[in-house]
């Protein structure tokens, strides 16, 4: 009886400690994600970390494995075969983490490449930041977007068709025809000379009706009554 007891705390004993390797094992792999910080960025422009220049596409980076500086950051090709440059960085500090990566871009001139500044692995607060580079990449000049399209323009209303109105035809006169030139051998005759117009009648004297003498007499009585009161005031 105290050798099958024993057999089973043996067995008890080997499954407990498989049981341990297992999870110890897959607790170092959860460790191991969240010591070299794998990130995958994919860019759909030409970005710079430092002075590496990079093409749009994507990229894995990684934290070194290294306990003494953690700001030592490796930039893999997507497929992690290629390592294409290592680049040093300094503590960056956010106060509030996010579920997600998160990056940060210097202001740089137009033309010319986007800059990274700043790394943060999903809820750290800790992250990598990246100096502003010292030769900025120049790029090709964007072509401008396309001018937006003019806006529909309304068709005009059709115009109202105008109502029949019965109107008796009214007759045309046709246009009076030319008479036919007929050609004459005899030249037309000369035109008749102009009568000459009549003289002016001269005007008729009146016929003498009554003698001068009447006048004269009249002229002889009327003296001698001036003669006869210039003799009467004299003789006064």
């Amino acid at each position: 009886m105290k050798s099958r007891s024993s057999n089973r705390l043996w067995v008890k004993g080997f499954i407990l400690c498989g049981i341990g390797l297992a999870v110890s094992t897959f607790t170092f792999r959860a460790q191991a994600d969240q010591w070299d910080k794998k990130t995958i960025l994919t860019v759909d422009q030409p970005i710079q970390i430092r002075d590496t220049y990079l093409n749009p596409g994507t990229y894995v980076l990684k934290l070194a494995n290294s306990s003494n500086d953690r700001h030592i950051v490796y930039i893999f090709n997507a497929d992690q075969n290629h390592l294409i440059n290592t680049v040093m960085a300094v503590p960056a500090y956010r106060v509030q983490a996010t579920g997600n990566p998160e990056f940060k871009f210097w202001e740089t001139p137009p033309g010319t490449a986007r800059a990274m500044r700043i790394w943060w692995y999903p809820g750290d607060n800790y992250g990598q930041e990246f100096p502003y580079p010292k030769n900025l990449r120049q790029v090709a000049a964007l072509s401008p977007p396309p001018a937006p399209a003019p806006p529909p323009v309304a068709a005009p209303a059709p115009a109202a068709e105008p109502q029949a109105v019965n109107q008796e035809p009214v007759a045309q006169e046709a246009p009076p025809q030319e008479a036919p030139l007929v050609a004459q051998n005899t030249p037309p005759p000369a035109p008749a000379a102009a009568p000459e117009p009549a003289p002016a009648p001269q005007p008729q004297e009146l016929p003498k009706t009554a003698t001068p003498y009447p006048l004269i007499g009249l002229g002889g009585l009327l003296s001698l009554g001036l003669y006869a009161l210039a003799r009467a005031k004299r003789a006064a």
